[in-house]
C-alpha cells in the first residue's frame, strides 16, 4: 500500500539557524499552526529548535505530528572539514531516533553548504565543482549515506541553489557517482534551470523525498541584476506561495501519481524573518495545504 503524508518546515516561517536570533514563532506555536492547517508532519528545522529526546517526542505527539526529517549539511568538498563535521550528523540522527514512531520514518536530508560564488549568484550561472574533485566529493556523500543507513535511516540528498549540487547536470553527476536517494525540491530545481516534472520522471527510481516549493524566475532575474545573494532572493519572494510562481503544481501531483511515489511530501516556502508577518506566514502555509488537498494530496 502506498503511503504518502504531507509536512511543512520551519523555513516557511524564516527559521533557518538558531544563531539568527529569537525565532518568529516558538516551537509550540509552529507545531500547533501546522497541525491546525492539516499537516501530518514537520521538518526538524535547525537541530534543537523543536527540542531533542523526550521533549521533541512529547511536543510532536501532543500536536499529532510526525517528524518528516531534517536538513544536515556537511562540507563534502573538504576531507578534513568533513571529518570534523561528522558529529553534527550523529547529533541529527540522535534527534530523528527520538521522534514519534509512525508509518513514515524521518528522512535525513543531507546536503552541502553554500559556496561563495554560487551563493552570491544563485541559479546555475556561477562555476561549479571542478570535474577532478567530483569523485572524492561523491565518495564522502556515499560515506554519509552509509552512516545514516547504519543507524536505520535512509537519507536523501537535497540539491540546492548556491551549492555544489545546484543544476540538473550536478544532480545527474551525483546520481551517477553514488547510490543515495534524491530529495527533489521543485523550487530549487526550477530556479536552477530545471523542469521539475521532467526531473520527477527521469529520476523516478532515485526520488526518495519530495519538497514542493514554487519559484519565480522573474524575481531571480531581478535579484541577479541587482547583485544580491541567495538569502536576499528568499527575502524578496523568489520562492512564492504555491500557485503564485511558475511551478505547474497540478502536473507535479499527477506525475507523483504516475511514478508511484510513496513517502513524505514537504511543502516549503523559504522566506526570511520579518519579511512577512507571522500571521501571513501561517495563512500562507494553510493556503498551501489547501491547494494540495484540492489536488488530492
Amino acid at each position: 500500500m502506498r503511503v504518502r503524508k504531507v509536512a511543512n518546515a520551519p523555513v516557511s516561517f524564516g527559521v533557518f539557524e538558531l544563531s539568527d536570533g529569537p525565532p518568529p514563532l516558538t516551537p509550540d506555536e509552529m507545531v500547533r499552526a501546522l497541525a491546525e492547517a492539516g499537516y501530518e508532519g514537520i521538518d526538524s528545522g535547525p537541530i534543537g529548535y523543536l527540542g531533542t529526546g523526550s521533549e521533541l517526542r512529547e511536543r510532536l505527539s501532543g500536536a499529532g505530528l510526525l517528524l518528516c526529517g531534517g536538513w544536515v549539511d556537511l562540507p563534502f568538498h573538504d576531507a578534513d572539514a568533513y571529518d570534523r563535521a561528522l558529529p553534527t550528523l550523529t547529533a541529527a540522527l540522535d534527534v530523528f531516533a527520538a521522534a514519534p514512531a509512525g508509518d513514515l520514518p524521518p528522512r535525513p536530508t543531507i546536503a552541502c553548504p553554500g559556496t561563495p560564488e554560487r551563493f552570491a549568484r544563485p541559479g546555475g550561472t556561477a562555476p561549479g565543482l571542478p570535474a577532478a574533485e567530483w569523485p572524492a566529493f561523491a565518495a564522502r556523500i556515499q560515506d554519509a549515506t552509509e552512516r545514516c543507513r547504519a543507524r536505520g535511516f535512509e537519507p536523501a540528498f537535497h540539491h540546492h541553489l548556491g551549492t555544489h549540487v545546484e543544476t540538473p547536470e550536478d544532480v545527474e553527476r551525483l546520481l551517477e557517482l553514488t547510490d543515495v536517494q534524491l530529495c527533489l525540491d521543485t523550487g530549487h530545481l526550477l530556479l536552477a534551470g530545471g523542469d521539475p516534472v521532467a526531473a520527477l520522471r527521469a529520476w523516478s527510481e532515485r526520488v526518495g523525498h519530495v519538497h514542493i516549493k514554487d519559484g519565480d524566475t522573474a524575481v531571480l532575474a531581478r535579484a541577479l541584476d541587482d547583485g544580491v545573494d541567495l538569502r536576499e532572493l528568499m527575502g524578496r519572494g523568489g520562492f512564492a506561495p504555491l500557485g503564485e510562481g511558475e511551478l505547474d503544481l497540478p502536473a507535479v501531483v499527477r506525475t507523483l501519481d504516475e511514478i508511484g511515489y510513496a513517502g513524505w511530501i514537504v511543502i516549503e516556502q523559504d522566506t526570511l524573518p520579518g519579511r512577512r508577518s507571522v500571521a501571513q506566514n501561517i495563512a500562507d502555509q494553510a493556503a498551501n495545504r489547501r491547494k494540495l488537498k484540492d489536488l488530492g494530496l
